[in-house]
C-alpha cells in the first residue's frame, strides 16, 4: 500500500438499517479491488467485515469494521457499522471519524428505523451523503417505489443519478441520468441511448438534479431559469458543490451480492465526496476552552483523535486513531492532551478488518491505529506537543437498560471487576455501577442483544460467567406520625453491669437523612452519652420495620432518659436507642416510598398519543411537551423508576425503533397502598 496524502483520501461512514446489506457490499468493494476472491455471505459467517464469533454467530454486524480500498490512486477508508438499534454507540463512532456517508437501503423494504437514524446522524454530522438502493435485482424489489419513499421521508434533496433498466422482471442494465445513456450488463463498456419507456422519467429526474444544482450557484441558477442546458463542465462542477453541501443527496441502485453497481458506486463516491484535504481547516480546542483552528494538510502541526479502544487477548490495548493534522511516523513520542501523560507510538498499523499491516508513516485524514498505548482511551487527543488542543468527544448514547450482575463463584467474583473495566474501555455505551446499598453490581446496556453481547463476552474472553436478576429498586420508608419512645436496657450478670434508659420523640421531618437533636434537662442523660444514642438510632434508620429499606424524613429526639453512675456506658445507652427504634417506630405511622424519576422521551409526532397512554399506564404524570424538530416530539413525566425498569425494550417495541429516553432520579414519593403492600410481601419471602 502506497502512501496517500490528504488530498487522496476520503473516509467514508457505511451507514443503514440491520439486514440492508452494508457487510457485504464491503466484501463487494474488496472483491472489485481484488483484495478477496470471492464476496463471503453474512448468514454463512464468511464476510470479512463480520470476523467477531459474536458477529458471525447472530448474523449481523456488532462493531465499526475499518475496510480500506485503493481505487485510481485513491484511498477510501469504509468504516462499515452495525445497523442494529441495540448497538447505536459503534454506529455514531463510524459517522463521528468519517467525512462522508453511504447509507445502503434495501430495495425491497419501507423505509426503516435503521435508515431514518442513519440519515439524521449524517446531517447531525455534515456528512456528504449517498443512498445506496441494495438487492434491485432481487424478487419485489423496486427502485421508484423506494426512490420515492426516500424522497417523501428526507425531502427533495433526494435524486436519482442512475436508474436500473428491467426487462421480463429481470435487472438488465441501468441509465446514467447525467449523461442520459444507458449501459447493458451483456455489454458494459458500451453506452447505449435510453430505452423509449424510461425517457420521461430521466427527463424528470435530470430536471431535479439541474434544479438542485441551481440554488448552489449564481451563475448556474441564471442558466438554470433562462432555460439553458449546463455543459459537461458546469454539470460537474455544480454536482460536486451540491452533493458538498448536501443540497443533493445522490441516489444509485445495485446488487452487492451480484456485483451489480459496484464500480460506477465506486466512481460516484471518488468523484462527488470530498477528500479530507478539501476540509481546509478543523475546530478544535486550546487549554481555555477557546476555538483553535487546525489546517488539514502535513504541513500543520501534528494532531491525532482516538476514536476506539479494542482489547485484544493476545496483542493487548489496540487504539485506532484518525490523523487529524500533520504526518505521523512509527517511534514518535506524543503528548495525550487529556491525560496529560507522554505516549510513544511505536508502531503504526493501517486496519483491514482483522488484519493488521505495519506502515512507517500514516498522513493526514488516514485512520490507523497502535498498540500498548499506557494512557489513551477513546475521545483522547494526541498530540506533537506543540499545541494543546482537544476535539470534541464522540457523543455516546446513553444506556438505559440494566441488569445486576451475579459471579456463579468465588473465581468470577474475582475476575468480573477486571472484565468489566476492559469493556467499559472498549464500549462507551456501556455503564457498570457498585450498589453499595443493594450490594449488586449493575450492568447498563442499550437493549437486550447489547446486554447478551457483554454477558458472551464475559463468558468466552474474561472466563468469568454471571447470573442476571433484575435490579433491586431503592425503595424508602418514612413516618407520618410523632410519637413518644422509650428503651432500657439493663444486664447484670456479675461484676461490671450495663445501664442505659432513653426515651426519644419520632416525628416527620424534610430530611434524606435522620435529624438527632436532644432537648435533655436537670442531666436526667449525660452529655457524654448524646452521640452513642444518635449512634445507634443512625444503625436502626438503615432498615426500617416495614421492608427493610433506609429511613429517611425522621428527627429524633432525645428528650429524657436515666443513667447509673457505674453501670451506664456508651454501649447501653447505643442498645437503648435500638430499642426506642422498635418501640417508636412501628406507632409512628410508617410507609413505603418509591424512587420517582424525571423521563424525558423522544418520539417522531405519530407515536405521542401511544406513549403518552403508555406513560399513564405506569402511573406516570405527563409534565410538559414540546417539538424539537419537524418530525418529533419530545414528553416529559414524572414515572415511578421501578415502572421503567425494561422501558427501552417496551419503547422500542411502541414505536418501530424511531423512539428514545432518558430517566434521571428525581425524588421519592409515598408509594400506593397495592404497591406498598407488594413491597412488603417481597421483602419477608426474601427473608423466609
Amino acid at each position: 500500500m502506497k502512501d496517500y496524502l490528504a488530498n487522496e483520501i476520503r473516509n467514508v461512514a457505511v451507514l443503514g438499517h440491520s439486514g440492508s446489506g452494508k457487510t457485504t457490499l464491503m466484501d463487494a468493494f474488496l472483491y472489485y479491488t481484488n483484495q478477496i476472491e470471492s464476496v463471503g455471505s453474512v448468514e454463512k459467517g464468511t464476510c470479512k467485515a463480520d470476523f467477531d464469533f459474536e458477529e458471525k454467530a447472530r448474523n449481523h454486524s456488532i462493531y465499526s469494521t475499518l475496510i480500506p480500498i485503493e481505487y485510481n490512486d485513491n484511498k477510501i477508508n469504509f468504516i462499515d457499522t452495525p445497523g442494529y438499534l441495540d448497538f447505536e454507540g459503534e454506529f455514531r463512532l463510524g459517522a463521528a471519524v468519517a467525512d462522508n456517508a453511504l447509507i445502503v437501503v434495501d430495495g425491497k423494504e419501507e423505509i426503516q428505523v435503521g435508515t431514518e437514524k442513519s440519515f439524521y446522524l449524517a446531517r447531525k454530522e455534515n456528512l456528504p451523503t449517498i443512498f445506496f438502493i441494495n438487492k434491485i435485482d432481487e424478487e419485489n424489489a423496486s427502485f421508484e417505489k423506494t426512490y420515492e419513499s426516500l424522497r417523501e421521508t428526507f425531502g427533495n434533496s433526494v435524486i436519482p443519478f442512475e436508474c436500473p433498466i428491467i426487462e421480463n422482471n429481470i435487472v438488465v442494465g441501468s441509465v446514467n441520468i447525467l449523461r442520459n445513456k444507458a449501459w447493458y450488463y451483456n455489454d458494459s463498456e458500451n453506452a447505449k441511448d435510453v430505452p423509449d419507456n424510461l425517457k420521461d422519467q430521466v427527463a424528470e429526474y435530470y430536471d431535479h438534479i439541474a434544479e438542485a444544482i441551481a440554488m448552489c450557484d449564481d451563475e448556474l441558477m441564471e442558466r438554470y431559469f433562462s432555460g439553458e442546458k449546463y455543459t459537461v463542465e458546469e454539470l460537474a462542477r455544480g454536482l460536486r458543490l451540491a452533493v458538498r453541501g448536501g443540497e443533493i443527496t445522490p441516489t444509485y441502485c445495485g446488487s452487492a451480492t451480484n456485483h451489480t453497481g459496484i464500480r460506477r458506486l465506486i466512481d460516484l463516491i471518488s468523484e462527488y465526496f470530498p477528500s479530507y484535504a478539501e476540509k481546509g481547516v478543523i475546530e478544535a480546542k486550546n487549554e481555555d476552552g477557546e476555538k483553535s483552528l487546525l489546517e488539514t494538510n502535513e504541513k500543520e502541526d501534528l494532531s491525532l483523535f482516538v476514536f476506539k479502544t479494542v482489547i485484544d487477548p493476545f496483542v493487548g490495548k489496540i487504539t485506532y486513531f484518525k490523523v487529524m493534522s500533520g504526518t505521523l511516523t512509527s517511534d514518535q513520542v506524543l503528548y495525550n492532551v487529556k491525560k496529560e501523560q507522554e505516549e510513544k507510538v511505536n508502531q503504526i498499523y493501517v486496519i483491514n478488518a482483522s488484519q493488521q499491516k505495519a506502515v512507517g508513516k500514516l498522513f493526514t485524514g488516514d485512520i490507523g491505529a497502535t498498540v500498548k498505548l499506557p494512557y489513551a482511551q477513546t475521545n483522547d487527543t494526541l498530540t506533537d506537543g506543540k499545541r494543546n488542543i482537544l476535539f470534541d468527544d464522540i457523543e455516546f448514547p446513553v444506556p438505559m437498560l440494566s441488569y445486576a450482575l451475579w459471579p456463579k463463584t468465588k473465581k468470577d467474583e474475582d475476575k468480573m471487576s477486571f472484565a468489566m473495566a476492559k469493556i467499559l474501555e472498549e464500549d462507551r455505551s456501556v455503564k457498570f455501577i457498585k450498589n453499595r446499598e443493594t450490594k449488586e453490581q449493575v450492568v447498563y446496556g442499550m437493549g437486550a442483544q447489547h446486554i447478551e453481547v457483554i454477558l458472551n463476552k464475559l463468558k468466552i474472553k474474561y472466563k468469568v460467567e454471571v447470573d442476571k436478576t433484575i435490579p433491586k429498586i431503592q425503595y424508602r420508608e418514612t413516618i407520618t406520625k410523632i410519637v413518644n419512645a422509650e428503651g432500657k436496657h439493663k444486664k447484670q450478670s456479675g461484676g461490671s453491669g450495663q445501664y442505659g434508659h432513653v426515651k426519644i420523640r419520632f416525628e416527620p421531618c424534610d430530611s434524606e437523612e435522620m435529624v438527632f437533636d436532644q432537648e435533655v434537662f436537670g442531666g436526667a442523660v449525660p452529655r457524654q452519652y448524646f452521640p452513642a444514642t444518635e449512634n445507634g438510632l443512625r444503625e436502626c434508620m438503615e432498615k426500617g420495620v416495614l421492608a427493610g429499606y433506609k429511613v429517611v424524613g425522621v428527627k429524633a429526639v432525645l428528650y429524657d432518659g436515666s443513667y447509673h453512675d457505674v453501670d451506664s456506658k456508651e454501649i447501653a445507652f447505643k442498645a437503648a436507642a435500638h430499642l426506642a427504634y422498635k418501640d417508636g417506630m412501628p406507632k409512628a405511622g410508617p410507609v413505603i416510598l418509591e424512587p420517582v424519576g424525571k423521563v424525558e422521551v423522544i418520539v417522531p409526532e405519530e407515536f405521542t398519543g401511544t406513549i403518552i397512554g403508555d406513560i399513564n399506564k405506569h402511573r406516570g404524570l405527563i409534565m410538559g411537551m414540546e417539538m424539537i424538530d419537524d418530525k418529533n416530539q419530545k414528553i416529559l413525566a414524572d414515572v415511578p423508576m421501578a415502572e421503567l425498569q425494561t422501558y427501552s425494550i417496551d419503547l422500542r417495541s411502541l414505536t418501530q425503533g424511531k423512539g428514545q429516553f432518558v430517566m434521571e432520579f428525581d425524588r421519592y414519593e409515598k408509594a400506593p397502598i397495592d404497591v406498598q403492600e407488594k413491597v412488603i410481601a417481597e421483602s419477608k419471602k426474601a427473608e423466609d
